[in-house]
């Protein structure tokens, strides 16, 4: 699959880069971790310019993310309202959590948006709730940039300095992706029991 990341990033470029950030953000066919890392090997051979390199793929990327930001806001939280009263116990989720959640993201999500950006695997789903529960768009744009630049300005300096030894990278950010996807998963798991618990603590006492 490298290989024609390769040849894509030699025949269309600045474009290619674009394109395929684009489609790595809106379905993941290959990770950002190679698409970047390559345009960096190409940029530290002089092909490309580092800076351009940057810029395409975090526009590619931008385009993909302001799609699915779109998409979720105008699905809006209130029509999953019946979904999560009927099978948010899966989600361990209540409509009274989501409203605690509206509350937190309009303090908070500027951050959350911001460093969820630069963390593998999180980063695709960022768009997701900052649609969902209507954050400013302007907002959302600006820590999605900022987030996503720092995301490829880093792939695509690795890439620079390490060469054609990119798969090196994987040696650090694979176990990375790993431990947040464990994390994340023994998160989930936690919160399905303990919120199991909690809803058999209230249909006793009610």
């Amino acid at each position: 699959m490298s290989d024609w990341v390769v040849n894509l990033i030699e025949q269309a470029g600045y474009l290619g880069i674009a394109f395929l950030m684009f489609l790595e953000t809106v379905f993941p066919p290959i990770p950002s971790e190679v698409i970047m890392s390559i345009a960096g090997i190409k940029a530290g051979q002089g092909q490309l310019s580092f800076g351009w390199v940057v810029a395409a793929g975090t526009t590619g990327a931008m385009l993909g993310n302001v799609f699915w930001y779109l998409v979720a806001r105008a699905l809006g939280i209130v029509r999953f309202k019946p979904f999560i009263e009927n099978w948010g116990h899966w989600l361990t989720v209540s409509w009274a959590d989501v409203e605690k959640a509206e509350r937190w993201f309009a303090k908070h999500g500027t951050f959350f948006v911001f460093l969820g950006r630069m963390l593998p695997t999180v980063r695709s789903l960022v768009s997701v709730p900052a649609g969902l529960l209507k954050m400013r768009f302007k907002t959302f744009f600006i820590a999605s940039t900022l987030g996503t630049a720092g995301w490829t300005a880093l792939l695509a300096t690795a890439g620079y300095k390490l060469g054609e030894n990119f798969s090196e990278i994987d040696e650090y950010l694979g176990p990375a992706s790993t431990a947040i996807i464990v994390v994340l998963g023994g998160a989930y798991l936690w919160r399905v029991w303990t919120h199991r618990k909690t809803i058999g603590k209230r249909n006793r006492n009610g």
